[in-house]
C-alpha cells in the first residue's frame, strides 16, 4: 500500500468518534435524542444569528471574488482544458448537491408554508400564503445554499489543482497556519470535516429513505414506519456500496447522467401535463418576490415575538448546507479541474439555482394550484406526513402509477449518487487527499454512513435528522469563515507574484530595447506596455551624463 493512500490519524479518530455515536444511538436512543435537543436549543438561541450572517457573507464573498481580477485564474495550469464537458459537470454538481432534498421538499415546503405562513405574514391557506410559500421556498434553495458549497469547493480546487497540494480541507488553511496544518491542527480540521460530512450525508440518506417509504406506500401495500425504513436503507446500501467499488468516471458520472435525464423528463411531464399557465405565472411572481426581498429574508430574526420559525426552517437549511459543504465542496472541486474561478462560481451558484427555481415552481406550484382551485387537501396530507406530499400531488396528474414509479427510481438514483460521492470524498479526506482512495476505504465509509443514518431514523426520524444537521454544522461554519480569509490571502499572494513577474519582464524588455531599438521602446512606453525610461535615475541631469556614466 502506498504511503499516500494509507489512512492516518484522521481516519482512526473519526472512526472512533462515530462508533461511539452509533453505540450510544443503539443502546440509549431516547437519551441521545434528549441530548441532541438540548444542544440544538443552546446553539440556535445563542448563535442562530451567526448562521444567517455567515451564509450571507459566503454569498457576497463568492460573487466578489468571481467579479474581481481573480476571476480569470484557472483552477489548474494556465490554459488547461476542463476535465468534464459542461453539461456533465453541471449534472454531477446538481445530483450530488441537493438532488434528494429537492425531491423531498419540492411539494412539502411550499405546502407547509401555505398551511402555516412564515411569521404569520398571511392568512393560512390564502392566495397571499401561497405567494409567501413560493418566495421562501426559492430563498431556501437559492443562492445562499449553493454559496456554502462554492466556498469550500473553490478553496479545495485552488490548492489542489492550482497549487498542486493535497485536496484536504486542512490544506486550505496553509496560507494562514503554515506548517501547523501538517500536525495536530490539520488533523483536527480534517476530522471535523469528516464528522460534518457523515452527519450531513446521513441526513440526506434519511430523508431519501423516508420519502421512498412514502412512495412505496402510495404504489403498494407496504406500510410506513421505522422498520420499513431500515429495510429500505439496507437495500439502498447494497446498491451504492457496489457502485463505490467502481471508479468515479464509470460510477458517479453515469448515474449522474441518468439522474439528469430522468429528472428532466419528470420535470417536463409535470410542467406540460400540469397547470402550465399557473406554473409560469407563479414562477415569475416568486422570482420577483425572491430578488426584491432577498436581503430582508437573509438576516431576519424574531427577537420581539419569540417565534421559532427561523430556527425550524432557515437555520436548519443553512446548517444542512454547511454540514454538506465539506462533502459537496470537495466533490465539486474534484470534478472542476481546468475551470476558471469565475466559471466555477457562476456554474455552482448560478445554473443549479435556476434549475431549483424551475423545479420548485413546477412541483410546488402544481400542488398549490390543486389545493387552491381543485380542493386537493394536500395541506392535510403534509400535516399528517410531510414526505407524502409529492406522491399525493402526482395523483392529480395523468399516468399516476407510471409517474410515481419513475419518481421512486429518481429518488433512489439521487440517494445512490449522494452516498457514492460521499464515500469517495470521505476516502479522500482520510487518505491524505489522494484522488484515488482505496476501494475498501470507500466501502468502510459507506457502511458508517448507513449506520449513522439508521441510528438517526430510530432516534426520532425527520426531527432527529434536522437536529443533528444544525449541531454538526456549527463548528465547520466557523472553520469556513477562516477558510474564506485564507483563500483570499492565497489569491492576493498569487496576484502579487504575477504583478512582480510582469514588472520584471517589462524591465528586462525595456533594457533590451534600449540597447537595440530605442525608437521601438519609446513607442511601447507611450502605449503603456512597458515602463518608460526614467532619465533622472538612469542618465542623470539633463545638462550632462551622471558621474561615472559611460
Amino acid at each position: 500500500m502506498s504511503m499516500n493512500n494509507r489512512p492516518g490519524w484522521v481516519f482512526y479518530i473519526s472512526i472512533v468518534l462515530l462508533t461511539l455515536f452509533v453505540a450510544v444511538g443503539i443502546l440509549i436512543p431516547d437519551q441521545l435524542a434528549v441530548w441532541a435537543d438540548t444542544g440544538l436549543e443552546f446553539t440556535t438561541v445563542h448563535f442562530g444569528w451567526l448562521y444567517l450572517f455567515a451564509t450571507t457573507g459566503f454569498l457576497v464573498f463568492c460573487i466578489a471574488v468571481a467579479m474581481s481580477d481573480y476571476g480569470h485564474i484557472r483552477l489548474g495550469a494556465d490554459g488547461e482544458a476542463p476535465e468534464f464537458p459542461y453539461p456533465t459537470w453541471l449534472g454531477m454538481i446538481f445530483s450530488s448537491g441537493m438532488g434528494v432534498g429537492l425531491v423531498f421538499w419540492a411539494v412539502a415546503e411550499p405546502m407547509s408554508h401555505f398551511m402555516a405562513p412564515p411569521f404569520g405574514g398571511a392568512e393560512p391557506q390564502s392566495p397571499d400564503a401561497a405567494s409567501l410559500a413560493m418566495r421562501y421556498s426559492l430563498f431556501h434553495w437559492g443562492f445562499h445554499q449553493w454559496a456554502n458549497f462554492a466556498v469550500v469547493g473553490l478553496a479545495i480546487a485552488y490548492v489542489r489543482f492550482r497549487m498542486q497540494r493535497p485536496g484536504l480541507i486542512s490544506e486550505t488553511f496553509r496560507t494562514s497556519l503554515g506548517h501547523r496544518v501538517d500536525g495536530g491542527f490539520g488533523h483536527a480540521i480534517n476530522t471535523l470535516a469528516v464528522i460534518s460530512t457523515i452527519f450531513g450525508v446521513a441526513t440526506t440518506l434519511g430523508l431519501g429513505v423516508i420519502q421512498i417509504n412514502s412512495g412505496l406506500v402510495s404504489v403498494s401495500d407496504i406500510s410506513f414506519g421505522a422498520n420499513e425504513q431500515l429495510i429500505i436503507l439496507g437495500a439502498i446500501a447494497v446498491v451504492f456500496l457496489l457502485c463505490a467499488l467502481a471508479p468515479l468516471e464509470s460510477g458517479v458520472r453515469y448515474v449522474s447522467d441518468a439522474n439528469m435525464v430522468l429528472a428532466a423528463f419528470l420535470l417536463a411531464f409535470v410542467f406540460f401535463f400540469g397547470p402550465t399557465d399557473f406554473i409560469t405565472a407563479a414562477m415569475t411572481n416568486a422570482i420577483g418576490d425572491y430578488f426584491a426581498n432577498m436581503m430582508g429574508m437573509s438576516l431576519v430574526m424574531t427577537p420581539y415575538t419569540g417565534d421559532d420559525w427561523v430556527e425550524r426552517w432557515t437555520i436548519f437549511y443553512w446548517a444542512w448546507g454547511l454540514s454538506w459543504a465539506p462533502f459537496v465542496g470537495s466533490f465539486i472541486a474534484r470534478i472542476s479541474r481546468g475551470r476558471t474561478i469565475r466559471e466555477f462560481v457562476f456554474g455552482v451558484i448560478g445554473t443549479p439555482v435556476l434549475l431549483s427555481i424551475f423545479w420548485f415552481s413546477t412541483f410546488g406550484g402544481s400542488a398549490l394550484y390543486f389545493e387552491l382551485f381543485e380542493g386537493a387537501a394536500l395541506g392535510e396530507a403534509v400535516t399528517r406526513e410531510m414526505s407524502s406530499a409529492l406522491f399525493a400531488t402526482l395523483d392529480f396528474l395523468p399516468g399516476t402509477a407510471i409517474i410515481s414509479a419513475l419518481m421512486l427510481v429518481l429518488i433512489v438514483l439521487f440517494v445512490i449518487t449522494s452516498a457514492n460521492s460521499a464515500t469517495f470524498v470521505l476516502g479522500m479526506f482520510t487518505s491524505k487527499g489522494t484522488l484515488t482512495p482505496k476501494r475498501w476505504l470507500r466501502v468502510t465509509w459507506g457502511l458508517v454512513q448507513v449506520l449513522v443514518a439508521g441510528v438517526l431514523l430510530v432516534s426520532g426520524g425527520l426531527a432527529a435528522l434536522q437536529t443533528i444537521s444544525i449541531l454538526a454544522a456549527f463548528p465547520f461554519m466557523v472553520l469556513m469563515i477562516f477558510m474564506a480569509v485564507s483563500l483570499l490571502r492565497s489569491l492576493r499572494n498569487e496576484q502579487r507574484q504575477i504583478e512582480l513577474h510582469e514588472a520584471i519582464t517589462r524591465g528586462r524588455m525595456m533594457h533590451l530595447l534600449e540597447e537595440h531599438d530605442r525608437e521601438r521602446a519609446a513607442q511601447l512606453a507611450e502605449a503603456g506596455l512597458i515602463e518608460p525610461e526614467r532619465k533622472d535615475e538612469e542618465t542623470g541631469p539633463e545638462d550632462g551624463p551622471a558621474p561615472g556614466a559611460r
